[in-house]
């Protein structure tokens, strides 16, 4: 448990300005009702942020815990959900325990899309948040009200899975002022069960910015090109179970949405020489070739993972020795 008093905190904020625990920010809280998928999106002008405020567990629940920052309110904040807690309750639990809740701020959703958000008295100015169906928008230290209440807009207009409507909400916080201080970090947590990679574990995306002069643009970036490399390891699984008609249009769609992947291109080549297309094969192993010449090493070793025949003909023409 925290125990943190007026006079500590002024003690602390004096002597260490700049390595205080305060997380100035602005986040949002969501669940989508059709996916069943839990999120949570932060900005802040703080380093590192993702590794502090987020925390959300599929079919359970998301939280954001910031301004003076209790990282203990994630997990058992999580753990009382589990419980069959309500939102409102897991709030109230997690404060009224807390010495130092007038310095906390809290957002909570739960599998139902139920939210909670809690703001104490003692948070720099601007501080609080906006409750909408099924999400939460908070933050302190902020330009104004319109910070949450512009995140809340973008986030209900936008036509995107959870994850593009979370990073909106980030953009609307930032536009209409953000964190008073600046930009540094930004985060994007979104869980599903049999989510993660392979179908291991439930984060379905998991991406940090840490210290970056345009966090949430490159945030977005990153979310991109999440799901570009999404569609690479969907392409992947259909080539492994013979759907090859299947495999060569998610891979195209993810070549079409960034060109510059050259894993993509090996997969496409490997997909062309399966459906006996030889040139258009060559083709595509020639321009994964030209984004990373590193490849002929791994080409070479295709034939020994039984993923194409081995073709010395072909290898002459890639110049692989």
């Amino acid at each position: 448990m925290s125990k943190v008093s007026n006079k500590r905190w002024n003690l602390l904020s004096f002597m260490y300005p700049r390595l205080d625990r305060w997380v100035s920010t602005f986040s949002i809280v969501a669940f989508d009702s059709s996916t069943k998928d839990l999120g949570v999106a932060v900005h802040s002008r703080y380093f590192s942020v993702g590794s502090v405020v987020p925390w959300a567990e599929a079919g359970v629940g998301a939280i954001a815990t910031q301004s003076f920052v209790n990282v203990s309110y994630g997990p058992r904040g999580l753990q009382l959900l589990r419980e069959g807690l309500t939102v409102n309750e897991v709030v109230e639990r997690l404060t009224s325990q807390d010495e130092g809740r007038d310095y906390r701020q809290l957002g909570v959703v739960d599998s139902k899309g139920c939210v909670a958000v809690f703001t104490g008295k003692g948070c720099l100015k601007w501080a609080g948040g906006r409750v909408g169906e099924n999400y939460a928008a908070l933050g302190n230290i902020l330009a104004g009200e319109e910070v949450v209440y512009s995140m809340g807009e973008r986030f209900e207009l936008a036509k995107d899975d959870l994850a593009g409507k979370l990073v909106a909400a980030l953009e609307g916080g930032e536009e209409a002022g953000g964190d008073i201080r600046g930009k540094q970090s930004a985060s994007l947590l979104v869980v599903r069960k049999e989510g993660g990679r392979g179908g291991y574990g439930d984060r379905n995306i998991d991406l940090r910015v840490e210290d970056h002069p345009n966090p949430i643009g490159e945030l977005k970036r990153l979310l991109n090109l999440s799901r570009v490399y999404g569609l690479i390891d969907e392409g992947e699984d259909k080539i492994t179970t013979g759907d090859l008609k299947q495999a060569l249009f998610t891979i195209k769609r993810a070549i079409s949405l960034n060109p510059n992947i050259d894993d993509a291109h090996i997969d496409l080549a490997i997909i062309y020489l399966k459906l006996k297309r030889r040139e258009e094969a060559v083709k595509a192993f020639k321009e994964a070739l030209r984004i990373n010449p590193k490849m002929k090493r791994l080409i070479k070793q295709l034939p020994d993972a039984g993923l194409m025949e081995r073709d010395e003909g072909l290898f002459a023409e890639l110049q692989i020795t």
